[in-house]
């Protein structure tokens, strides 16, 4: 069996080769495949990819963003994180309060045109910049929705009851080990309405034996090249982070993708990624003194032996 680096490289390769090429919500278009799975021994090392850098702070700094039960960009801006900028500046320049140029189709426009690009850029400066000072209009445009923060720490029930799923989890681990219901799901039909963006990694599932945690995740929607190293290590680092409470070691991470894609406009990033060869896998340190998942910050991770190969830029899908 393939595991580590390895696959996620011919999943690349198996796309590239055997993906039908479809049309989808971006306009983008795609090579897709469905159906697939990698595996991640995570006693061998950090599976942080090494054929491109993946920036690990912004991996951890959203990951405690999940784990906090956030859902508004200005914790991220705070730490310097721009990945979700793009589906919070929609709903900012589509909206009657908004009165400056047309940032229609800004996601592919601002690739093609480079007046349009520093339009993007002047607007989107403004745009974080009041999020960052304003409360007011960080509260308005800056929260995203009901998404996987909300879903993980504060599922809202009929009975207008919140459960605390990732709470419980690690309780049931620590209790009922053997259970087969260590489950989370961020998957909330109701919910999907006023979510910025449903989610793509939905559910997880921990699995306890030889004193080893595993985790599995079921991502239904999967971009390839830009977001999927991102997912693996957010995975990974949860896992590390549960276990640790638990007292249990790292085991293994299961990675199973429903529509896993390549956006034709990564088509060539893809093929300089393949041509690469892997290096060795870094190690995770964790600040030992702190005991639960929910008071970690971003200066307790540390990544040892991380050497990889340089960043490869793509355009994201919105």
């Amino acid at each position: 069996m393939i595991i580590g680096e390895e696959a996620y490289l011919n999943l690349c390769q198996h796309i590239l080769a055997n993906g039908t090429k479809k049309g989808d919500r971006t306009n983008t278009g795609t090579y897709s495949v469905f159906g697939h799975q990698m595996r991640f021994n995570l006693e061998e090392g950090f599976p942080l990819l090494t054929t491109k850098r993946v920036p690990f702070r912004l991996v951890a700094s959203e990951l405690l963003w999940f784990i906090k039960g956030d859902t508004n960009i200005r914790y991220l801006l705070e730490h310097n994180n721009n990945i979700w900028n793009e589906w919070a500046f929609e709903k900012w320049v589509t909206s009657s309060n908004y009165s400056g140029p047309d940032m229609s189709n800004f996601g592919n426009r601002s690739q093609e045109d480079t007046n349009f690009k520093k339009q993007y850029q002047e607007q989107m400066g403004i745009f974080k910049d009041k999020i960052l000072t304003d409360n007011a209009f960080a509260k308005k445009y800056g929260d995203l929705g009901n998404v996987y923060g909300k879903q993980w720490r504060k599922w809202k029930t009929s009975q207008n009851e919140t459960i605390d799923q990732l709470k419980d989890v690690i309780d049931n681990i620590k209790n009922n080990p053997n259970s087969r219901r260590h489950i989370v799901s961020a998957w909330n039909p109701e919910d999907l309405p006023s979510m910025a963006l449903p989610p793509c990694h939905t559910l997880f599932q921990f699995y306890v034996a030889d004193g080893k945690l595993s985790c599995q995740l079921y991502q239904r929607s999967a971009d390839v090249f830009l977001g999927v190293p991102f997912n693996i290590a957010s995975y990974a680092l949860l896992t590390y982070l549960i276990a640790h409470q638990c007292n249990l070691k790292p085991g293994e991470f299961v990675h199973t993708l429903g529509d896993a894609h390549i956006y034709l406009n990564h088509v060539e990033q893809v093929k300089t990624q393949l041509a690469r060869d892997i290096k060795q896998m870094p190690q995770l340190e964790i600040n030992q003194q702190k005991t639960s998942i929910f008071d970690f910050e971003l200066d307790d991770f540390k990544i040892v032996g991380y050497d990889p190969h340089p960043t490869i830029k793509a355009p994201i899908a919105v």
